[in-house]
């Protein structure tokens, strides 16, 4: 692992690839996806006619808050923010062939960049179970919430406890962290073809 310490661009840069989670929830209510107009006859966890570049704010406290293409342009530059779009989907298309080719679906992912002597780096995790959702492809099917190897297990336990999105988070039970890690396992033994030791 290299690291070196970059000035960061204040942004998440979200790519998706198809309509589930928070884009599903906002696609029910208003037909739009960070702004995107999309067909009114889409269902859930249906693939994008492309994928999406959504960036949002990136919060020190509190909620992340979706950023217009403008917006963004107006916190890192023109140039840099064309470069930082081009370069998500470009790295979001190939991580979905590789993971296609191993029967994962990649619906989402975030990453961060950060600038080093005036070159734009990638900084933060890439295409982990924290920030992308990766499906099973053999058991993908439109218009449902898919089984996932992320941590969508904690994203449902929070939610049936009612837990405000506050800090502090309330203590997970031991269930709910061992079939989160079983999902970060099985996920990995796919994409890398081996065991995790």
């Amino acid at each position: 692992m290299i690291v070196k310490k970059a000035k960061r661009i204040p942004v998440e840069c979200v790519v998706r690839g198809y309509l589930s989670g928070s884009a599903w929830a906002e696609y029910q209510q208003h037909g739009t996806v960070s702004g995107f107009l999309l067909p009114k006859v889409l269902q859930e966890s249906q693939e994008l006619s492309q994928p999406l570049f959504t960036p949002t704010t990136k919060a020190e406290s509190g909620h992340d808050l979706p950023l217009s293409m403008d917006e963004m342009k107006g916190l890192a530059g023109e140039a840099l923010a064309e470069e930082v779009k081009e370069k998500s989907l470009a790295i979001y298309s190939y991580a979905q062939q590789y993971a296609r080719a191993r029967g994962i679906i990649i619906a989402d992912t975030k990453m961060e960049f950060g600038v080093d002597n005036d070159k734009l780096i990638l900084i933060d995790e890439l295409l982990t179970p924290d920030s992308s959702r990766f499906w099973d492809a053999s058991l993908y099917e439109i218009g449902r919430s898919q089984p996932s190897y992320d941590k969508q297990p904690v994203r449902d336990w929070l939610v049936e406890a009612g837990w405000n999105k506050e800090p502090p988070a309330p203590m997970l039970p031991l269930d709910v962290i061992e079939a989160t890690t079983k999902r970060y396992e099985q996920g990995y033994e796919r994409l890398a073809g081996r065991k995790l030791k």
